[in-house]
């Protein structure tokens, strides 16, 4: 193999390669929709087509909304919630399952039904949350507080913002400052490249 060869192949291995639709293969723009996949809860890439093609819900296959909402009327402590960040996701079933990012990833909980109940009664757009593909997500971390209902893809990007950034016992000096960007993108409108992996 020659020098030219080696070089332009090393070249395109370290060009970054352009999403695809996880469904079709066909590519995808930087921003673009995901689906879920409820077998294994794996979030997928899709296309346009793909999305329309899976918007009755058909299969185990569910489109995930983009809608972004600040709520208010939620007080975090009321939830149980024993860390500063934490996500709420609703099962078809009814139970609903919290989740807070840590180094590790995401560790759940199951969520006490009566607390769930009383926030949904104090802030009704909870009664809305798409199953399993919507969430809840709430941050009281350095004074804040915000309770947003989001994606389920933004609390991925969460996940891997913190996996990210966390740096020895405490999480270091960059982790904060990574979750406020967050944040502050969420509140300007929160449109994210898949740059997380999701």
């Amino acid at each position: 193999m020659s020098w030219r060869t080696l070089d332009r192949l090393m070249r395109r291995a370290a060009a970054p390669q352009a999403e695809t639709c996880g469904l079709c293969g066909t590519p995808v723009g930087a921003e673009h929709p995901h689906v879920l996949d409820e077998r294994d809860d794996g979030l997928l890439c899709a296309c346009r087509a793909c999305v329309l093609l899976f918007g009755e819900g058909t299969g185990h296959y569910r489109p995930v909304p983009e809608r972004r909402v600040r709520l208010t009327g939620l007080r975090a402590a009321d939830l149980g919630v024993p860390v500063g960040l934490a996500f709420f996701t609703v099962g078809h079933d009814g139970a609903v399952t919290a989740r807070y990012p840590s180094p590790a990833g995401a560790t759940g909980w199951e969520v006490d039904p009566e607390a769930w109940s009383a926030a949904v009664a104090a802030c009704p757009p909870l009664a809305g949350l798409a199953p399993r593909v919507e969430a809840l997500l709430v941050n009281t971390l350095r004074g804040a507080d915000e309770q947003w209902l989001v994606p389920v893809t933004d609390c991925h990007r969460l996940v891997a913002v913190v996996r990210g950034t966390w740096k020895g016992l405490s999480g270091g000096s960059l982790v904060g400052p990574e979750i406020e960007a967050f944040f502050t993108r969420l509140g300007e409108g929160g449109r994210w490249c898949d740059d997380s992996g999701s």
